[in-house]
């Protein structure tokens, strides 16, 4: 997945967006765009484990 973030030129205030796909997040700041994409970013990667029920199910 990509995250991107831009200033929103023509917003008053230059508002900052990250965007993950066809989301987009509006931030008040470039220092509260890059937290929440890296936040968003380490989320993502972190592990991730299915409830034992889904793991039995897709062993089939």
């Amino acid at each position: 997945m990509k995250i991107l973030i831009r200033a929103l030129a023509k917003s008053p205030g230059h508002k900052w967006q990250v965007r993950l796909n066809k989301d987009a997040f509006t931030f008040r700041t470039e220092a509260e765009a890059r937290e929440f994409a890296e936040t968003l970013q380490a989320r993502i990667q972190a592990p991730h484990r299915f409830p034992i029920s889904q793991q039995r199910s897709a062993a089939g």
